[in-house]
């Protein structure tokens, strides 16, 4: 089995990384930065390529040149694309937001994501198992004042995902999973936002104080437990929180 995973190199991108090459995966990883001690791990299954993914058109260039065609060829198994990297930022009311940082946002969290899928749809399609999953939120389900950048990506994620199922493709199963509160840098990111532009701020500083964040190793295995399993992509809205 192959995956390509977009922000392979930290966080929640490292350990769904580190759990798929632990169950004998090849995989492709996407991001700026580098993943080097899983490429020392795993240097016959982990390959890695630096791209920024909030820049769409050098994204489509490398999605389009073969390199991603060539490396979903052979071998057994699913073939599946994580489109994992996001941002949570601009963080504050509408209307405070500079465009760059609005326009970078939705290029990182959706206009790359639907490229991505665009491309790995059309070069796996004589292939009888490919997965994709798009790492959502479960802010793109309930509105929070001051996310209304982030709300509308990550629904716009799901609704790609319940788009694509209608289209009943061969062999494609796709699902939008949120993945619950989970100790990352975009965790650390909201706490030190200034509570006027964030009123929930206290509430996530709290929950990081209280111990009742997820790890990244424990979200990841019950993430790629629900990819690799048989009823991954007959819903195509997820919450890890609700997996058996």
């Amino acid at each position: 089995m192959k995956a390509i995973i977009t922000g392979h190199s930290r966080g929640l991108g490292a350990a769904l990384a580190a759990e798929l090459l632990g169950q004998g995966a090849e995989v492709l990883g996407l991001a700026r930065g580098s993943a080097a001690g899983l490429a020392a791990q795993y240097p016959g299954r982990f390959r890695e390529v630096a791209l920024d993914l909030s820049d769409a058109q050098a994204v489509a260039a490398w999605a389009t040149g073969g390199a991603l065609a060539a490396f979903l060829e052979g071998g057994e198994g699913p073939v599946m694309l994580i489109n994992n990297a996001g941002t949570v930022e601009p963080i504050g009311p509408a209307g405070t937001h500079a465009p760059e940082a609005v326009a970078r946002a939705v290029s990182l969290n959706v206009t790359v994501p639907l490229l991505l899928a665009e491309a790995f749809i059309a070069a796996t399609g004589a292939r009888a198992d490919r997965r994709i999953l798009h790492v959502s939120s479960g802010a793109g389900r309930k509105p929070y004042a001051g996310w209304s950048v982030y709300c509308t990506t990550k629904a716009a994620l799901d609704h790609h995902a319940a788009t694509v199922q209608e289209d009943g493709l061969p062999g494609l199963r796709i699902t939008s999973m949120a993945p619950g509160v989970v100790d990352t840098d975009m965790q650390a990111t909201i706490r030190g936002t200034p509570e006027e532009r964030f009123g929930l701020r206290d509430s996530f500083v709290s929950l990081k104080e209280t111990g009742a964040l997820a790890t990244p190793a424990e979200t990841a295995a019950r993430m790629v437990a629900h990819l690799l399993g048989d009823a991954f992509g007959a819903a195509p809205l997820t919450d890890v929180r609700e997996l058996g």
